[in-house]
């Protein structure tokens, strides 16, 4: 099949490999975001999407709205358009033009957490797993009919950032299974049952901003699932405390209260438990092990971290 690939984000790089290796397909084109400003410097930066697809010679499109202008897509005669990550909404004039229609590789089982923020969601829920769902696009937000999903168990530890990395390298062979399908003929059209759905917005810094009357088991997770972006944070004598390691423990008192620092780290109290902070980070400071972190910072059994905060992470 003539594929077009439509990705922007990290995860999508193995799957676009796959594709631009097959002995099975060709992909004729590649569709991201226009280039954004990063870093310090807020410098014009590609996407790895655009980087990879430019090094392997395939042509590359960056419509400011896909909506408006996808001439290129129209010239490229695509039998199937693969969209992973692309973060933008695929308008129906779109679906409709390649020959089979848009595949949509969502980081999640759907119907659950539908959205931009699937991976972090599942962690902030406590989900025991999670997957790579394999969708025929309709004009809905991840609503279209599932072709197959495939399922792994999310460890006690996991974090964004790992579950971003599993996931990734799950997707291809979901992929290459779909594809076949669609190949076939063979491919199940399973709708989504709406009324299991939940939605995973697109993240903002002030999503990892820590409200200690949050039960601490929240609190741990919030953490992890905002790891490595935008980063759990908490404020503290005016400070802003990156918390990049942080365990749910017993122990009660008045919610953001320091109830003991130690070897192990620093001990906050929550609105239900307990949070031990083991490995922090002051704005602008190196990450350090929490008991490392109190030489310099040492704190008072009884200090109060604010219970919340708005200004910028």
């Amino acid at each position: 099949m003539k594929i077009v690939f439509c990705g922007t984000g990290d995860i999508g790089l193995p799957s676009l490999h796959a594709l631009a290796t097959s002995e099975c397909h060709t992909v004729t084109g590649v569709i991201t975001q226009p280039d954004r400003p990063a870093g310090r410097e807020l410098r014009p930066r590609a996407s790895a999407v655009k980087l990879a697809a430019l090094a392997r010679g395939i042509p590359v499109v960056q419509p400011e709205r896909i909506g408006r202008d996808f001439s290129a897509l129209a010239e490229w005669q695509p039998d199937l358009m693969v969209v992973a990550a692309y973060g933008q909404i695929l308008p129906g004039k779109v679906l409709r033009l390649p020959r089979l229609g848009c595949l949509n590789l969502h980081a999640s089982l759907l119907p659950r957490h539908r959205g931009a923020s699937p991976i972090q969601a599942a962690i902030l829920a406590g989900d025991a797993e999670s997957g790579i769902t394999a969708m025929a696009m309709d004009e809905g937000l991840d609503t279209g009919d599932i072709l197959l999903a495939r399922r792994i168990p999310l460890s006690p530890d996991e974090t964004g950032g790992s579950l971003h990395d599993r996931l990734a390298n799950l997707a291809p062979a979901v992929l290459l299974e779909a594809l076949e399908l669609l190949e076939t003929g063979s491919a199940p059209r399973i709708p989504q049952d709406s009324r299991l759905a939940t939605y995973a917005p697109k993240l903002e810094k002030k999503d990892g901003r820590l409200d200690w009357n949050e039960p601490a088991e929240l609190l741990a997770r919030r953490v992890r699932a905002m790891n490595p972006w935008p980063g759990a944070s908490a404020r503290l004598d005016g400070n802003i405390l990156k918390i990049h390691l942080a365990s749910a423990v017993t122990g009660t008192g008045l919610p953001g209260t320091v109830l003991h620092t130690g070897p192990e780290g620093i001990l906050v109290a929550a609105g239900a438990g307990s949070l031990l902070l083991r490995e922090v980070q002051l704005e602008g400071r190196k990450r350090l092990p929490g008991k490392e972190f109190l030489r310099g910072f040492p704190l008072a059994d009884g200090t109060k971290f604010d219970l919340s905060f708005s200004g910028p992470p």
